[in-house]
């Protein structure tokens, strides 16, 4: 029992330390002004509809929750960190449309068995920390031949790499939790599903992101606004030394992925897929 008790407390401190990260610096600025395209591109990808009773998983301040919903659709956005709900109503509410904000934990989900049409996740469950619990409550709350669609960054992208890149300075992962990148990765989300979805199709693409003219501007851009970035800092802010260190490892990282003549331009990769639930 004592055990049992044990591993709870933990995973409550945990899943305490993931919101906080997530309510650090400026999250709905990162997804209004660097990665706004995705949201659209994952609905159109899973074909939600009006009258369609769709979940957005770890939707922050809805990325895709809100274009969803600008279908018809009915939509539940469900994140850990409802500090990132109060950007999204206002977004809402400037659009004409009106969701049903809900404060829900991915890896346990406050919602009956094949509630929803359609289950959605944009660059969101991929960041909690347990892959199994997140794939298996996806399944389990949409309804028998129903899609469940998610858009993960790769590991072998941008995104991706800098998780690699801030690896080194960061405090070492509670054990059991998995790389965030791992979603990107068709196998490995074809594993944790397993037979219990079919017509999985899977795509790896690109965002094209311009937004910054420099890499030390892209730095300290993620630096201000980007949780798990700011994160990392705050854990090495009393070594200069590895502030610099990180500093310099991520304005590198920035030139590598530069495809830009002329002003600075970068390809992130994310792979889009979507599947039916047997």
């Amino acid at each position: 029992m004592t055990d049992v008790m044990n591993a709870v407390e933990a995973d409550r401190a945990l899943k305490t330390r993931h919101r906080a990260m997530w309510a650090l610096g400026d999250y709905p600025a990162v997804a209004s002004e660097i990665i706004p395209s995705l949201g659209p591109i994952l609905v159109n990808a899973t074909g939600v509809k009006a009258g369609d009773r769709v979940l957005d998983v770890a939707a922050g301040s809805g990325n895709a929750a809100i274009p969803a919903a600008l279908t018809g659709a009915s939509v539940v956005a469900a994140d850990l960190t409802p500090e990132l709900f109060d950007i999204g109503r206002q977004d809402a509410a400037e659009r004409g449309v009106a969701l049903d904000w809900r404060e829900a934990d991915a890896e346990a989900l406050p919602f009956d068995d094949g509630e929803f049409d359609a289950v959605l996740s944009c660059v969101g469950v991929m960041f909690a920390p347990h892959h199994q619990a997140s794939a298996d409550e996806l399944v389990r709350v949409t309804r028998p031949g129903g899609t469940i669609g998610l858009l993960s960054w790769t590991p072998e992208g941008f995104i991706g790499q800098m998780f690699a890149a801030m690896k080194p300075y960061a405090p070492p992962p509670p054990p059991g939790a998995q790389p965030p990148p791992l979603w990107g990765d068709e196998a490995h989300v074809r594993e944790l599903f397993g037979d219990r979805v079919t017509d999985v199709d899977a795509r790896v693409q690109s965002l094209t992101v311009d937004h910054f003219t420099t890499p030390e501007e892209f730095r300290d851009y993620f630096k201000r606004t980007y949780g798990p970035t700011i994160a990392v800092y705050k854990f090495i802010a009393d070594d200069p030394d590895r502030v610099a260190a990180l500093d310099n490892d991520l304005v590198k990282l920035a030139r590598r992925f530069d495809i830009g003549t002329g002003t600075m331009k970068m390809e992130w990769e994310y792979l889009l897929l979507t599947a039916q639930r047997g």
